[in-house]
């Protein structure tokens, strides 16, 4: 029992595995407060500055971006004005062509027409000058063939100029006459 009492006195001096040593505590606590006090002094306002000018340039960024939004916005507001602008300005050109066109039109119609009244006044005088042509070459074959059947009738000859020509122009007065109730 002797080396039972021995190793119990022993075991009694020798250091508890679950409790420290006091001094190990007292230095333990020392070094935490040590640390703690160089954190908040020197590590901690670092920590915190660093954080306020990543909040302030967090925030800036948002505020440019809002910035940048609005502005955004007053370029799409400008440029739907200028697309509405540039549509009414081309339908102000279409109607302004659409018009023109039809100015032209009425111009080129007008000419037309007058080139035609031209062209059939043209055309009606020069069948009155092939009328009146024919009328005389009718009339003089006519007044030949009247004076050599009136030669063959009366028996005589009308070679007399004189003579011939006025018997042609009995002939033709009484042509006029007998057809001109007949126009009517």
């Amino acid at each position: 029992m002797v080396k039972s009492a021995a190793v119990l006195f022993l075991a009694e001096d020798a250091p508890s595995p679950v409790m420290p040593h006091i001094a190990e505590v007292i230095l333990g606590l020392v070094a935490f407060l040590l640390l703690l006090f160089v954190i908040s002094k020197f590590v901690a306002p670092k920590f915190e500055a660093l954080y306020t000018e990543r909040t302030e340039k967090i925030q800036g960024g948002i505020e440019k971006a809002e910035a940048a939004q609005k502005e955004a916005e007053a370029a799409l507001q400008q440029y739907k004005a200028q697309l509405a602008e540039a549509r009414a300005e081309s339908a102000r050109i279409r109607d302004d062509a659409r018009a023109e066109a039809e100015q032209i039109k009425e111009e080129l119609r007008a000419q037309a027409q007058a080139e035609s009244a031209r062209i059939v006044a043209q055309g009606q005088a020069q069948l009155q000058a092939q009328r009146a042509q024919i009328v005389a070459e009718l009339r003089a074959e006519l007044g030949r063939q009247a004076v050599e059947l009136a030669g063959r009738i009366v028996g005589e000859s009308l070679e007399d100029e004189a003579r011939r020509r006025g018997t042609v122009d009995r002939f033709l007065a009484d042509l006029d006459t007998v057809s001109a109730p007949a126009k009517r």
